[in-house]
């Protein structure tokens, strides 16, 4: 061998450890800026509580939105309620570990907590649940501030009285935020306090609307922004806008299903206006919008059993809820995913759409959904639930099967694929997945489930 080959033979794998160092972090470069995300998250708001879905309903800008995006068609809430919700939400994970079972009380006439726990008077276990998000708990504002984002938070926060508000947990701005869960009604005076009080005439949502219109139209910062939008619709009081109760009684709803159909109504046209914002300002192009729901409906869930009430919140029609995301430039346009994910799952999703790079951490039981956004297989595994108001209180989905478990003893089975409205109760026949998913189940309650 000459001196030139040998020097080339040399030469040749430090080239192509190069190249494959450069391919590298081109995967990791995108070819645009960061993208801006906007979050949506809708309280009490059915997964049949859609246009698409239930012709009751008139939702065109959702129905636009799943047309647009991807629609994840078997998306959970761990803990199906409103507070711990809010907390996996934010911090991706599973409220039961952040020892919140329970919704938030408001001890104090202000809404505010002296104690830190609190207990419900028909909770079979009397399980303590905590009264606030702790500061030390990591947000996704937290992590997003880290890589530049400004965070504006509007609406409904239920995790904690004024030391515990979004702007001590990573958001530089709140807008209609206050210590208590929902308002006494969408119409002024809308809360216990004066919170909102310089508006006299104004439906809530709309005023909610209106300051994130106003956000999206006079932002001129050169870092990426992050909206998070937590509507106090569609909880009660079940108030909605006049012109859109009008709207319905016209087409000959009764009172009550008019009033509910209009409170969709106003977050439909909600989403429709923030979307026109968006376009307007010539950010719809670079802007991720995620469209979710804190839990199932108050009322029929139907073809879902179960609601956010009445002793089957772990049935489908409770635990199971509207989840969209529209990524510009990547999402499918009217795309569907039927692989089981859960709310926890949308913090490492947000880093990672924030940092450009994949993510993962041991820290929270949340895994990134970026790959289906990407039209790449999720990687399935079991999904668990926990709440402590009444006799059911865990389950634990994985892959077609469900099991629900009460205190008293009682177990449920269902193919929720094949029996979509759990009527089929697969208990007692034998099955090896009965025997399996029991085990699996006593194994994380006795890994997550605190002890005092």
């Amino acid at each position: 061998m000459n001196y030139k080959n040998q020097f080339m033979h040399l030469l040749i794998p430090i080239i192509l450890a190069h190249l494959f160092d450069a391919s590298a972090f081109a995967q990791n470069t995108p070819d645009k800026k960061q993208p801006n995300i906007v979050l949506l998250f809708v309280d009490d708001w059915g997964w049949a509580d859609v246009g698409y879905r239930n012709d009751r309903f008139e939702t065109p800008q959702i129905d636009r939105l799943k047309k647009d995006g991807m629609e994840f068609t078997r998306a959970y809430v761990p803990t199906p309620t409103c507070s711990p919700s809010r907390a996996s939400l934010l911090t991706g994970k599973e409220a039961i570990r952040l020892e919140m079972p329970r919704h938030i009380e408001h001890s104090n006439k202000d809404g505010s907590n002296d104690e830190k726990y609190n207990y419900w008077k028909n909770d079979p276990a009397q399980m303590p649940s905590i009264n606030w998000l702790p500061l030390e708990e990591e947000t996704y504002a937290e992590v997003l501030k880290e890589h530049g984002y400004y965070n504006m938070f509007i609406g409904k926060w239920h995790l904690g009285h004024e030391p515990f508000y979004p702007i001590h947990q990573g958001f530089d701005e709140m807008f209609g935020t206050g210590n208590w869960g929902h308002p006494k009604s969408y119409y002024p005076e809308f809360f216990k306090d004066d919170l909102l009080s310089e508006y006299t005439e104004d439906y809530l949502t709309d005023i909610l609307t209106d300051k994130a219109v106003d956000f999206l139209n006079n932002y001129n910062q050169e870092n990426p922004f992050m909206l998070t939008f937590w509507y106090y619709n569609v909880h009660s009081p079940f108030v909605g806008r006049k012109d859109l109760v009008d709207h319905f009684l016209a087409k000959g709803y009764e009172s009550k299903e008019a009033t509910y159909a209009a409170m969709v109504a106003s977050v439909d046209e909600s989403v429709g206006r923030i979307r026109e914002a968006l376009a307007l300002n010539g950010l719809d192009e670079n802007t991720v919008i995620l469209l979710i729901s804190d839990q199932g409906g108050f009322y029929s869930n139907a073809p879902l059993s179960g609601a956010k009430t009445g002793g089957n919140t772990l049935g489908e029609g409770g635990a199971r809820v509207p989840f969209y995301v529209y990524y510009p430039g990547l999402t499918t346009p009217d795309s569907t995913i039927d692989t089981p994910i859960q709310t926890i799952d949308v913090f490492p999703t947000l880093v990672e759409i924030a940092s450009l790079k994949p993510y993962s951490s041991d820290k929270i039981q949340g895994v990134s959904f970026m790959p289906a956004l990407k039209e790449e297989p999720l990687d399935t595994r079991d999904l668990f639930f926990y709440r402590s108001y009444e006799d059911q209180y865990a389950a634990m989905i994985s892959g077609d099967w469900k099991l629900i478990k009460y205190r008293s003893g009682k177990f449920e089975l269902f193919n929720v694929v094949q029996d979509i409205s759990e009527q089929q109760n697969r208990v007692g026949e034998g099955l090896a997945i009965e025997v399996a998913l029991k085990n699996k189940l006593e194994k994380w309650e006795s890994e997550a489930v605190p002890t005092y």
